[in-house]
């Protein structure tokens, strides 16, 4: 699991265009990437369309958001048509990202075991290092946590 400090390596997974994203075009920027288990979800629509809110507030600060789930390009960009999203979403399919960050996990609900992701966000800093992180995340009031946090560090 990377935890803060660590250097993030690169990667490269398509968009909800089917344009391939690398980590080595888009450092260099602050970057907010987070985690979240599937697009049309109640959850995962309310932060998706709280970080669109907040989109603008982040640009000011120099920041972009990305965010990943195991959905296909194709469910991403229904995702973000529906909901009018203004955000990037990136497709992992193979929750290579997931497991590189940690966060595909056991989880449990109603009983059942089963393999998922953990809604976590992490700000990766110009120099290509984890500058916070949250996981487990609630969703209510995260992004404006996140905009304080990413505040802070360029303080």
């Amino acid at each position: 699991m990377l935890e803060i400090g660590n250097k993030v390596p690169d990667f490269c997974l398509p968009n909800q265009d089917d344009e391939e994203i690398c980590f080595r075009d888009i450092k260099g920027k602050w970057i907010v990437l987070y985690f979240y288990p599937k697009d049309n979800t109640p959850g995962c629509t309310t932060q998706a369309c709280d970080f669109t809110a907040a989109e603008p507030d982040f640009s000011k600060l120099e920041a972009i958001i990305l965010g990943v789930s195991p959905d296909s390009p194709e469910k991403h960009r229904k995702f973000i048509e529906k909901k009018k999203l203004g955000i990037t979403l990136l497709a992992d399919e193979e929750k290579e990202l997931c497991n590189l960050f940690g966060i595909w996990q056991l989880k449990k609900f109603m009983g059942k075991e089963y393999m998922g992701v953990i809604r976590s966000t992490f700000i990766i800093n110009p120099e290509g290092k984890i500058a916070a992180s949250w996981t487990k995340v609630r969703v209510k009031e995260h992004v404006q946590k996140v905009k304080e946090k990413l505040e802070e560090l360029q303080a």
